[in-house]
């Protein structure tokens, strides 16, 4: 079985993601990364997920376990993760989290001694040396060559100081009303600090983690509760984060989510105003929306696609040069403040673009147009190559006659289908779309 999947290591926590298989990941991760090493430490952090606790620990004894030494910080977001990995001057960072995902599932992420994810060259290198089992045993420490582990409580300070410093120091959130939704997840510490200490009235949202109720009906995959609290508190703006808080969805003073790609397109425009944005131009996915294409261009921006996976939208970004990228679900990459997607740096940028505009959210966040698009998520029973679906290409095909852009791939972490359809005609996407599923549904499933 594959170990990594789109981002990092990742499924139910207990099964798949069991301690045994925590322990020996790290050690391989370990091995890699002292072939390079420079100060023979490594950080841990992770989220706040009951399963963390068995994965850290066992994450700690493979590392030590092969001579490394260990700094453990607690819950802290997964960009917190980066950002303090290259400030601490460590060989590697780890995150334990599974994102958006329910606490049933965990996964484990990887970061360079830079902050930056590891490459897919880099994670098969890890994976072949996870396999290997002399390796493994070769690598073992012995008597005063074993690694150490401690845990320190107040790294949360240089992250809170890094955030601050990515806002405009021209400007206050003073007077300034902000719903902020933790998903009690790992910033549900830092999120309000940051804001409160920059002056925002914050009223903050399922911030009282339990271990169990990570994501569960809250943060930025749902955002009822936050939309009605920001009409009841009539506040400017409301802020969901996800459980690992490397993404952001934004509701604006009429308690309306806005659309991921109008954000970037937002974004991207106000930076580029500010001459700041860097490579001319902005990176997104193969999901984002047409519409978001067209603004960019009209302001004479050019929009970059990649593969769905905020670490694809950064591979783009290095190559080209480009500061600025994101993807639709709310990971929003600002190059010159966070290593990842960072939701608390793209929050605050969001409310530095309303303050300059002297705008409501409605109006600054929204300044496109969006094409009619249709997105389904389909569970299935086995993911079979989609060239070897017999019947799939001529249907496909009638969509490229009919001018209906289509993207249909499986997940990377969980057994579904995603599908997107895109087109002039909303009622013929729903058409189409029905069509879609049922084929899927016996191609797959039967």
């Amino acid at each position: 079985m594959k170990l990594f999947g789109t981002d990092g290591v990742r499924g139910e926590a207990g099964t798949f993601l069991n301690a045994s298989l925590a322990m020996r990941v790290a050690m391989a991760a370990g091995i890699y990364f002292k072939k390079h090493s420079i100060t023979n430490k490594i950080l841990v952090g992770k989220d706040t997920r009951r399963s963390g606790y068995m994965i850290e620990n066992a994450i700690v004894s493979g590392l030590t376990a092969i001579g490394y030494d260990v700094i453990q910080i607690g819950p802290m977001p997964t960009p917190a993760i980066a950002y303090i990995t290259e400030s601490m001057r460590c060989d590697a960072g780890i995150m334990i989290s599974a994102s958006h995902n329910s606490f049933e599932d965990n996964g484990i992420k990887f970061f360079d001694g830079h902050g930056d994810k590891l490459s897919s060259e880099v994670e098969a290198e890890i994976e072949r040396i996870y396999r290997d089992e002399d390796i493994i045993i070769q690598a073992q420490a012995r008597a005063k060559n074993i690694g150490k582990a401690k845990r320190i409580d107040d790294v949360i300070g240089r992250y809170i100081i890094a955030l601050k410093n990515s806002f405009p120091r021209e400007l206050s959130l003073s007077g300034m009303r902000i719903v902020l939704d933790t998903a009690n997840g790992a910033a549900y510490k830092v999120g309000p600090t940051v804001l409160e200490e920059l002056g925002a009235d914050v009223v903050v949202l399922h911030n009282n983690p339990n271990g169990y109720n990570i994501n569960e009906d809250c943060g930025a995959l749902h955002t009822k509760d936050l939309c009605e609290h920001v009409l009841m508190f009539r506040a400017d703006l409301g802020i969901a984060l996800d459980g690992d808080a490397d993404r952001l969805v934004v509701v604006d003073e009429k308690g309306e989510v806005v659309d991921g790609d109008q954000l970037i397109g937002a974004l991207g425009a106000y930076i580029n105003e500010r001459g700041l944005l860097k490579g001319g131009g902005v990176v997104a996915t193969v999901m984002s929306n047409q519409g978001l294409e067209d603004y960019l261009q009209g302001l004479g921006l050019e929009l970059h696609r990649s593969a769905v996976g905020d670490k694809n939208v950064l591979e783009i970004m290095k190559r080209d040069g480009i500061n600025f990228g994101g993807e639709q679900s709310g990971h929003v990459i600002m190059h010159d403040y966070a290593k990842t997607g960072d939701g608390l740096v793209s929050a605050l940028q969001t409310l530095a673009l309303i303050l300059d505009k002297k705008e409501k959210a409605s109006k600054a966040l929204r300044p496109f147009e969006l094409y009619p698009q249709k997105l389904e998520n389909i569970k299935i029973a086995k993911k079979k190559p989609l060239e070897d679906i017999d019947g799939l290409t001529p249907l496909l095909k009638e969509l490229d006659d009919k001018h209906i852009r289509h993207l249909v791939r499986y997940s990377g972490t969980e057994n579904k289908l995603r599908i997107l359809l895109e087109g002039q005609n909303s009622k013929e996407l729903d058409k189409e779309m029905d069509k879609l599923i049922e084929f899927f549904k016996k191609a797959l499933n039967g």
